[in-house]
């Protein structure tokens, strides 16, 4: 029962802790996700692992056109959906 308690407190501190992180941290703008962006982008003198190279036919997500959002949503996080009675 001790031990289950002190798992408790243990995951309500990291979550708090966690809230409090986020509160903290700058809020991505656009010029800070190009940024990061261009940093992925620099070439490497290291090959990628023979397990990481992509098939030649490959294309990414972002040169496919976009989906249709489903019923309405924005985007995000699903919404959870209400309990039936």
């Amino acid at each position: 029962m001790n031990q289950f308690i002190n798992v408790a407190v243990a995951e309500k501190l990291a979550h708090l802790e966690h809230d409090e992180w986020l509160a903290r941290r700058a809020k991505p703008t656009a010029e800070r996700i190009t940024r990061a962006l261009d940093i992925l982008d620099r070439p490497t003198r290291h090959k990628p692992a023979p397990e990481d190279v992509l098939p030649e036919n490959y294309t990414s997500r972002s040169s496919r056109s976009p989906k249709p959002k489903r019923n309405g949503q924005s985007g995000g996080r699903p919404r959870k959906r209400a309990a039936a009675a």
